[in-house]
């Protein structure tokens, strides 16, 4: 009877404790929860936006960048040198072949003769048919190709720096997201912890959360190799390969929407590859309409002065002062040139074609480019308005229901998971939509430091519809 009396005593007070123990775990619970859900990739969403320096960190922007390219890349004093070369050769097909200034001699020997006659001549070769100006609208040709390619050149460095600073821009903005993401992880791996030593966390939780944070961890190395090399590339296109890493200043969603399929046919239309391959054809009919003049022949001219020594029977004195004068031509009877001629106009079929072969190039490698852009595009839209605030939303919902123990915590991490690949994803759709609209606008000149075509090379495969990225059109994981 008294231990009957005595438990019915001691129940509401050991009711009371198991109470209190219950609000307290779940209080300890709450918090390690709520600790969690603060650090959400709320806080780690992609930078696009430019971001505040760290104190005493140098940042550099884009117009500073192509700056230095301008004064410091090799190719404009390459492009520069092939256009003075072209002025050169305009000038010397054009000069007046040099006169010949000689000795001549005749009947050299003593006797009755008196030493004969002797004297000098000039010769001159008079170039008929208008030749020598034919000879400089050939090579003017040449020196508009070499002043064409000097202009495309500027724009190539200057496509290249952007190009390259796109790149730069992305990759700091996907180290900080990746660094952030990965703080998040480590955050997780602590509160696992400290839920296990509750009884809240089973080893499995504990395991995924640190295989998690070590994932992240890869996932930063990652990205910082990844923006090293990028600030490699940055600083050797602008002629400074050993300019100190800074931090760039730019924004990868201020990239402004472009009309693809009209930028196609102003790259058709006004590209400097297309403009080459046309004054290359000027060239052709120049070299034509020279090959045809060549059958007319130039007048060689030679008149002179000489003493004759001989002896007059009528007066017995020397005969004295005689000039003398020749005028001659070639005449073409076997030679009319004909198979220059063959030729010339062979090369002109093959200039004329060539404008087609190049519109048509320019016209396939810009597919591609296109296709990139156009995907990148709705990629970016697509992650930024619908994938991302839904992934959002979700692992703000899977972290309430777990701090209200009703989902496990594995399903947290999916989560999370989940939006920090979309995040990533985001900014590489970024980067790829900023990188094809400039190449686009830019008549796909990306490649600042490959050198200049030099005036004549017809053989050489044109180099002006290089395209340096084929992206896939999805999305890279950095």
């Amino acid at each position: 009877m008294n231990k009957s009396i005595t438990a019915v005593k001691f129940t509401p007070m050991r009711s009371a404790i198991i109470s209190v123990l219950r609000s307290a775990r779940r209080f300890f619970l709450a918090v390690c929860s709520f600790l969690l859900f603060v650090n959400t990739p709320v806080r780690a969403q992609a930078q696009t936006q430019a971001q505040l320096p760290a104190p005493g960190q140098k940042t550099i922007t884009l117009e500073e960048l192509q700056q230095m390219a301008l004064q410091n890349n090799p190719t404009f004093a390459q492009a520069a040198a092939n256009v003075r070369a072209a002025e050169g050769r305009k000038q010397q097909s054009g000069l007046y072949p040099n006169p010949i200034v000689g000795y001549q001699g005749e009947e050299i020997r003593g006797g009755s003769f008196r030493g004969g006659e002797q004297g000098f001549f000039v010769q001159q070769n008079i170039v008929m048919a208008g030749k020598l100006g034919l000879n400089r609208n050939i090579f003017e040709q040449e020196k508009k190709q070499a002043e064409t390619e000097a202009d495309e050149q500027t724009l190539r460095v200057v496509t290249n720096v952007k190009m390259s600073f796109i790149q730069a821009l992305a990759a700091q903005q996907t180290l900080e997201l990746r660094q952030n993401l990965s703080k998040l992880a480590e955050d997780a791996v602590e509160t696992s912890h400290e839920l296990a030593n509750v009884g809240q966390a089973d080893a499995p939780d504990v395991l995924e959360a640190e295989v998690e944070a070590q994932q992240a961890d890869l996932a930063v190395t990652m990205a910082e190799q990844n923006q090293q090399r990028a600030w490699k590339e940055l600083a050797t296109v602008v002629g400074s390969p050993h300019l100190p890493r800074m931090r760039v200043e730019g924004n990868l969603e201020d990239t402004p929407a472009v009309d693809a399929d009209a930028l196609v046919e102003k790259i058709v239309t006004d590209s400097s590859a297309v403009k080459i391959a046309e004054l290359g054809v000027k060239k052709a009919q120049a070299n034509l309409a020279r090959a045809k003049r060549e059958m007319i022949p130039d007048l060689q001219l030679r008149a002179g002065l000489q003493q004759n020594r001989e002896l007059l029977d009528t007066t017995g004195r020397p005969t004295g002062l005689q000039g003398f004068a020749d005028v001659g031509v070639q005449v073409p009877i076997f030679n009319r040139n004909q198979g220059n001629i063959v030729t010339s106009k062979a090369d002109l079929e093959r200039a004329q074609r060539e404008v087609e072969r190049v519109k048509l190039a320019l016209r396939e490698r810009a597919a591609s480019v296109v296709q990139n852009y156009a995907y990148s595009q709705t990629a970016a839209a697509r992650y930024k308005n619908q994938m991302i605030p839904r992934a959002q939303k979700a692992y703000e919902m899977y972290a309430k229901k777990y701090r209200e123990m009703a989902a496990a915590y594995p399903q947290v991490l999916i989560a999370q998971r989940t939006l920090m690949q979309l995040q990533v994803a985001y900014l590489n759709s970024l980067e790829s939509f900023a990188t094809n609209s400039l190449a686009l606008q830019s008549y796909l000149l990306t490649d600042g430091l490959e050198a200049p075509s030099q005036p004549g090379e017809i053989d050489r495969p044109i180099r002006e519809m290089n395209v340096p990225f084929q992206q896939t059109p999805t999305s890279k994981e950095r």
